[in-house]
């Protein structure tokens, strides 16, 4: 009811939502619980979320923090209240201090709440909502814990070649290799992806070591949404050390799918992703011992490569607070485009002091 109207609204495939939140599916929720809230006026719902606790961010960072994502509402602050008492309930009594979200269910998924950029289509990945969305989490109390944006540059072909003149494909030198994802090996770069990443955001806010089976559930439609080509490794000596990843901006395909994908939608579906001329950025990842090393050299190259056979160039969300991520992206002349907001509050805290 609430995107019927907006011409902007990607729906997610309902299977895949499904998909994620089934705790006996999904192996992120071995280490973590899975509790869903919908709102009712009478009949009706008019507001949902889900709250995620995971005890091993206890452990990590010390906090005693449950996760809300999936949030959707009516633009009825009552609603929003009410709910948030019920989860505010649950939190507590399951030892909970601090509420904080979105997270759509986790720290690698979707997330944050857009502040900005409203009138445009999302990009494949990229959170949307109404801007009010934002009005009621702080008239229910919360406050702005930490800011996020994305890139992009619309003519990012043309940006390159005037910077960098020539282009060639990254050539491998010394120890260092280059080579794209073996759809021959799947599982195994995954693996090695699942790897380099792990160490590479170690320190980054809220990560927490991905595992084997989290990786393989996450990549299940890796073959469909992306192509060999956009993932590029970089290796030492036959160990990965770097990582690309990058997939064709597939949402103004799945906008037509309203939510449903079927089988016959496959074939249309590879035939349009051909055409594709907008490319995300999913993420970039150096084991932190070669971060100063011909990997950063061969990886930006590789981005080169790539980005001249594109239109437009897109991040998924950056934090403010990385400098070397963002002046990377500022040498592919993508500037700041969309903010997201992380929200948070203590469960503690009830409608209005009363």
């Amino acid at each position: 009811r609430i995107y019927r109207s907006d011409p902007n609204w990607v729906s997610p495939l309902r299977s895949e939502v499904r998909r994620v939140l089934n705790e006996r599916v999904n192996p992120y929720f071995r280490n973590a619980s899975l509790k869903l809230f919908l709102c009712y006026e009478k009949n009706r719902v008019v507001a949902r979320t889900s709250v995620v606790i995971n005890k091993n961010h206890w452990i990590r960072f010390g906090e005693k923090t449950a996760f809300f994502g999936f949030f959707e509402a009516v633009d009825d602050p009552g609603a929003v209240l009410a709910l948030f008492e019920s989860v505010q309930r649950y939190c507590r009594e399951a030892g909970v201090e601090t509420l904080e979200g979105p997270f759509n269910p986790n720290h690698y998924s979707e997330l944050g709440m857009q502040a900005d950029g409203f009138g445009a289509l999302p990009v494949f990945f990229e959170t949307y909502n109404p801007s009010y969305y934002n009005g009621l989490l702080k008239n229910a109390g919360f406050r702005i814990a930490y800011t996020l944006h994305t890139r992009k540059n619309t003519d990012v072909a043309e940006y390159v070649r005037k910077r960098y003149g020539r282009i060639t494909p990254p050539k491998s030198r010394g120890p260092f290799t280059v080579r794209y994802f073996n759809m021959h090996d799947i599982k195994g770069d995954i693996e090695r992806i699942r790897c380099v990443n792990n160490d590479a955001f170690s320190d980054n806010w809220h990560f927490l070591p991905v595992t084997r089976e989290e990786c393989l559930f996450s990549a299940k439609f890796l073959r469909l949404v992306t192509y060999p080509e956009l993932i590029t490794f970089v290796e030492h000596q036959g160990e990965p050390v770097g990582v690309l990843q990058c997939v064709p901006d597939i949402n103004p395909f799945l906008q037509t799918l309203r939510g449903k994908f079927k089988i016959h939608d496959v074939c249309r579906f590879l035939k349009q992703k051909k055409l594709i001329r907008d490319l995300v950025i999913y993420s970039v990842g150096i084991k932190k011992a070669f971060r100063n090393t011909r990997a950063y050299a061969l990886l930006h190259q590789s981005m080169c490569w790539t980005a001249v056979q594109y239109q437009t160039l897109t991040t998924t969300w950056m934090s403010e607070e990385n400098v070397p991520s963002i002046r990377a992206s500022e040498h592919l002349g993508l500037v700041p485009y969309k903010r997201f907001h992380i929200y948070k509050k203590p469960v503690g805290e009830v409608r209005n002091g009363a």
